[in-house]
This record gives C-alpha cells, sequence and structure tokens, in this order.
C-alpha cells in the first residue's frame, strides 16, 4: 500500500484550520496570582492537629481556579487543577512539565511562598 503522502509528513492537526476557541492564559495567571495572595498571604503551617487546613486551602485553590477556567471558556476544552502545597523549611524547589499540545492547550503555572508556606499551582486547558 502506497503512502498517500509520499516522502512528507502527513499534516500536523496543530496546523490545520480550526474552529476551536482559544483560551485566554493571561487572564486566567492574573486570577491565580490574585487568588493565591489572597488566599495565603496571611496563613501558616499548621501545627499537625490542625493539618486538615493545608487540604481545604488545596480543594478551595483547585475548585475556585478550575471554576473561573470555565468562566473564560466554557466549551472547547477539559481542565485539570493540580494545587500542592509545602511546607517552607528554606528549600529549593523546582519543577519542569514536557508535553506535546495542540496549537490551542495551554498550561498556566503560578507560585506562591511566604515565610512558611509554598504553593504551585498548575491549570491544564487541553481541546
Amino acid at each position: 500500500m502506497a503512502n498517500i503522502y509520499g516522502l512528507h509528513s502527513p499534516p500536523s492537526r496543530s496546523d490545520a484550520a480550526s474552529p476551536r476557541p482559544k483560551f485566554d492564559s493571561d487572564l486566567l495567571k492574573a486570577y491565580m496570582k490574585k487568588l493565591l495572595s489572597s488566599t495565603l498571604q496571611n496563613s501558616s503551617w499548621p501545627e499537625q492537629k490542625d493539618n486538615d487546613r493545608v487540604q481545604t486551602w488545596i480543594k478551595e485553590i483547585g475548585r475556585r481556579v478550575k471554576e473561573r477556567m470555565i468562566e473564560i471558556q466554557p466549551q472547547g476544552f477539559k481542565y485539570i487543577v493540580l494545587t500542592q502545597i509545602y511546607e517552607n523549611l528554606g528549600q529549593a524547589a523546582k519543577a519542569d512539565m514536557v508535553s506535546h499540545w495542540e496549537k490551542h492547550d495551554i498550561a498556566v503555572q503560578e507560585v506562591y511562598s511566604n515565610t512558611t508556606l509554598l504553593c504551585i499551582c498548575i491549570a491544564l486547558a487541553i481541546s
């Protein structure tokens, strides 16, 4: 069976004209920055007996970011929000993400820290 594309690769799905909506990542990044600051600025790492507060913060931040993503673009995307909060003990933290994206997919990352907390929130909009 002959290859219909000859020696060339088939056209990329990302390059094809698409009626897919665009996601405003700048709008989401500004929201995430404000949300993390307003949620965590007066907070400190809880004592062991109050450790459930960290889980509450994580769920609240994730839920609100996802809701904002749906407000920005209600259709055409699947949304994933990853939120992690660590005790800030002066440790270094580095993260990286490797992905293969469609043209309209986005990833937005925001980091917040104070003297006792370190929060990383990553939001993905996948078409």
